[in-house]
């Protein structure tokens, strides 16, 4: 499951809604609507992102983090190292590698420290 899938079943949680009865109301099949969720399914487009967020009559924040939930929540990731130094290559590489044997402690650590160097850009 990505990001945004786990923020659009919350959502459908909290209002009691099912996948059926969105998928109908913002005009996708529930099929893909569930593969979005599960992260079968790349990031949902502009104009999606727009119907769902207007499905939850969600609105400043709150539709800020949706987007931005779903801008990181591709399932299949390409990291182009081209021009960066030669450890940059080796961490995208090691990670595509190792990522699925990493638990949950150790994904929040290095997901940590990427959120304080954003921070401190900031």
């Amino acid at each position: 499951m990505t990001p945004f899938g786990e923020r659009m079943r919350k959502l459908r949680a909290e209002r009691n809604v099912t996948l059926k009865e969105m998928a109908e109301a913002i005009g996708v099949s529930s099929a893909y609507l569930s593969a979005l969720e599960h992260g079968k399914r790349g990031r949902p487009g502009w104009h999606l992102l727009q119907r769902i967020i207007s499905y939850f009559n969600i609105i400043w924040d709150e539709a800020e983090d949706v987007v931005r939930l779903a801008r990181i929540s591709h399932p299949r990731v390409v990291i182009d190292t081209s021009g960066l130094a030669p450890q940059a290559t080796e961490l995208a590489n090691r990670l595509a590698d190792d990522i699925s044997e990493l638990d949950q402690k150790e994904l929040a650590e290095m997901l940590a420290v990427l959120n304080r160097k954003k921070l401190k850009k900031k």
